[in-house]
């Protein structure tokens, strides 16, 4: 029986065979995805081997393109990327100046 390191240190990211941090859940899910489709394929009496072609050419791809986006864009390279994605390209400001510098006087507590 073969035993795999999972963990290689306190402080330092999941890795199982090269795979790190959120490539692990990506790779499980869609995993678990292919096997799912490939279930409701064959309970909805699609021909076996399509079924078969489906799940083994599904589970290869999402083998393949994981490795892939790990080895481009390393351990927090594909969260940066998806942050980059999301910060606007400029601000638009289209309120008068003279209304963010109002100042607003304190009522006076007894």
């Amino acid at each position: 029986m073969s035993n795999y390191n999972i963990n290689k240190g306190i402080g330092r990211t999941v890795e199982f065979k090269g795979l790190k941090a959120q490539y692990l859940f990506i790779f499980a899910g869609g995993l678990l995805g292919v096997l799912i489709l490939v279930m409701i394929m064959y309970m909805a009496s699609v021909n076996p081997y399509i079924c078969l072609f489906v799940g083994a050419g599904g589970a290869s791809l999402i083998v393949w393109q994981t490795f892939a986006l790990n080895g481009k864009y390393g351990e927090h390279g594909l969260m940066k990327v998806g942050a980059k994605k999301r910060h606007p390209k400029y601000i638009i400001c289209r309120r008068a100046v003279h209304r963010y510098l109002r100042f607003n006087a304190k009522s006076k507590a007894l």
